[in-house]
């Protein structure tokens, strides 16, 4: 099981976002490795760091993580969701470093970085897949076709002349009070530090070409509509050197014929004429696993509700499953021929036909409020 972000970072679950952001600078600082060289462990809990760091730092993805857990980013790979790319955390969180190791804000040269130069990351892209109830109850892998920019074959690169390769351009600029020294991305090569040589005709200016391209995309149980998750380095490429970008997924939940979803419970209107509700019977219903059949006893009660637990959505954070909940629905016929017509005539004054409810049959209200409990 993933370790809690709130415990990685060492703050409480109502911390500010001044306090994480220190939280996650002491503990960045502390596991960076340019001061654990060789040290896989401190490098682990570096990126953990990160990504718990990436999560409760947005405020979106801290409430989903406080409703959903881990759960609600499983499913979409790297960044923010299970394992942390070095080239990210550098390029996204380069600055809560300060100068705490040197070139203002550089990495001492860890994996590239040195003298405080990131990586151009590719564009992302974002796509909708459509999932059925069925497919939201018990997760599923989706294969996608995605057209996305690669790096062209045949393409050359040179160094940048303006910011020798360093991707930053360097200021100073004299104040009042004294020189002041000021690193901006260069503008010629974008940050990249490269700039192209050659290209193939089917390139753009960047050295890129658009390819189609098919992707997995592991979707765990109990998401919900509007969800999104992310596959990394699925996105368009960067020129050169770059990191790709990522692609993100929207889930867009379709609706189900009979089964009316709310949160991880499912609720089914079941429909049953008077002579079953008087006599009993036993029905089928659906479920997102398959049809079942109940068994309606005699005198059930329109408005009663029957709770079949654990057969509802799985929780995404791996808290059991919801219920599905039927509703009991006595349909009253609108017409009737003379001899349904005498029959129900002569029970109107029959006392066996008089209403009379126990203490155990729950109002409307009561019953609304178990719903919701």
């Amino acid at each position: 099981m993933k370790q809690d972000y709130y415990e990685i970072l060492g703050i409480e679950k109502g911390a500010s976002t001044a306090e994480i952001k220190k939280a996650y600078r002491k503990k960045a600082i502390k596991y960076h490795p340019d001061k654990n060289p060789g040290d896989t462990e401190a490098e682990e809990m570096f990126k953990k760091a990160a990504e718990a760091y990436e999560v409760l730092s947005n405020p979106e993805k801290r409430a989903r993580y406080d409703q959903y857990g881990h759960a609600a980013f499983d499913g979409s790979g790297g960044f923010g969701g299970g394992g942390m790319n070095m080239d990210d955390i550098f390029s996204q969180f380069g600055d809560i470093f300060g100068s705490a190791f040197g070139g203002g804000g550089g990495f001492g040269g860890f994996g590239g970085f040195g003298g405080g130069r990131g990586r151009v990351k590719g564009s992302n892209l974002r796509i909708r897949v459509k999932l059925n109830l069925e497919e939201v109850a018990n997760g599923v892998e989706k294969k996608v076709k995605v057209r996305r920019k690669v790096q062209a074959d045949g393409v050359t690169y040179t160094t940048c002349s303006t910011c020798n390769g360093t991707g930053q351009v360097t200021r100073i600029t004299n104040t009042i009070l004294g020189r002041m020294q000021t690193a901006s991305t260069c503008n010629t090569c974008s940050g990249a530090g490269q700039m192209i040589d050659k290209k193939p005709a089917d390139a753009d200016a960047q050295g890129l070409k658009v390819k189609e391209e098919t992707v997995s995309i592991k979707i765990p149980a109990g998401v919900v509509d509007g969800m999104q998750l992310k596959v990394s380095g699925k996105g368009n490429e960067a020129p050169g050197n770059g990191i790709p970008g990522d692609l993100i997924v929207a889930i867009e939940e379709e609706e189900h014929h009979s089964l009316k979803r709310e949160g991880d419970n499912l609720h089914f209107d079941l429909y049953i004429n008077i002579a079953e509700a008087v006599l009993g019977t036993s029905k089928e219903i659906d479920t997102v696993s398959g049809k079942v059949r109940i068994k309606l006893e005699e005198g059930i009660q329109s408005g009663k509700i029957l709770r079949l637990r654990g057969k509802g959505i799985p929780n995404l954070n791996g808290y059991g499953s919801g219920d599905l909940l039927v509703h009991v629905n006595v349909w009253t016929p609108k017409t009737l021929n003379k001899e349904q017509k005498d029959f129900f005539e002569k029970m109107i004054n029959d006392e066996n036909f008089a209403p009379n409810p126990e203490n155990s049959d729950k109002s409307f209200f009561e019953k609304v409020k178990d719903m919701f409990s």
